[in-house]
């Protein structure tokens, strides 16, 4: 299944929000939706949900206009919009019904994402009795009770601690692997890098980049090199001295390692070469971080 967005414009008042936006996610997959707040995502999301009608522009479920009462969609918004007086179970219940789910049907999810969340003991507790990270997971649970074939995650890892954030990275594992598309909303980049392959950083209402991450990556100036190296104190002034006219800056990385700038990416293998009588542990090419890349993308604000 291919979930598509294209050329989606929207204005609220005078304001336009969306300026010709296209994303496209495939199933099995998760793309990271990227963009400071402000830059038109939550609109975006909304719009691929249906809450929102585009001015212009089509969601597409494999080329065909998409019919949200046959597709079904798991939305985890960051700001959480459960029941905090009500008891667990009853609001989980609740919530699968109004998706369409019998009554035993719900309970059934309700059982089965309470013990896949490990919070089966907080089942009749009101949701104001939790902390912050279990009410995180109780919101997980529920955008995933009708087996969503698109899931909407928008900052999932706010507030958990490395073990519940633990849990919830194999269960959206779980969810990509089983077939789903996942669109990934985050400023949280290393989790970007882990889930999705590819991108779209929307800045200013407009698609600023997308593609690849690894692609996006090597489209850089392959023009600096990272070595590693417990001799990194005799490497510096030994590359700076004999490789002048090729080197245009040494800097030290931390961690016994070099960052060395060269005039021309070609000059890479004869680097390599000359350094061989050192004890090198690592030799490799430095690609900008996806927060690079981002920042890059996104600087000069809404």
């Amino acid at each position: 299944m291919e979930l598509k967005a294209e050329n989606i414009f929207k204005s609220f008042g005078e304001k336009e929000v969306l300026k010709d936006i296209s994303i496209s996610a495939q199933s099995g997959t998760a793309l990271g939706l990227l963009g400071r707040n402000g830059a038109g995502k939550t609109t975006t999301i909304r719009i691929i949900m249906g809450v929102f009608l585009a001015d212009k522009g089509k969601v597409l479920i494999d080329g065909k206009p998409i019919d949200r009462d046959n597709i079904r969609i798991g939305y985890m918004p960051e700001e959480r919009g459960l029941y905090p007086k009500i008891k667990i179970c009853d609001q989980m219940i609740y919530l699968a019904q109004l998706r369409g789910m019998s009554s035993k049907d719900a309970q059934k999810a309700c059982d089965k994402w309470l013990e896949r969340m490990s919070m089966t003991e907080y089942k009749n507790k009101k949701l104001e009795t939790l902390s912050k990270g279990n009410q995180q997971k109780i919101q997980l649970a529920v955008t995933l009770m009708c087996n969503p074939q698109i899931v909407i995650l928008d900052e999932p890892f706010s507030g958990l601690d490395p073990v519940n954030a633990m849990l919830l990275k194999d269960v959206i594992k779980e969810m990509i692997s089983g077939g789903a598309i996942v669109l990934f909303s985050s400023h949280q980049m290393n989790y970007i890098e882990e889930f999705c392959e590819s991108i779209s950083i929307i800045n200013r209402g407009k698609i600023a980049i997308d593609g690849k991450i690894s692609e996006i990556k090597h489209s850089y100036p392959r023009d600096r090199i990272a070595v590693t190296s417990s001799q990194y104190e005799k490497i510096a002034p030994f590359v700076l001295q004999k490789m002048s006219d090729n080197i245009t800056d040494v800097k030290n990385d931390g961690e016994n390692t070099l960052i060395i700038k060269m005039k021309s990416p070609d000059f890479k293998n004869r680097l390599f070469a000359e350094l061989s009588e050192f004890d090198i542990d690592c030799f490799k090419v430095c690609e900008p971080s996806l927060n690079d890349i981002f920042v890059e993308y996104t600087e000069g604000g809404i």
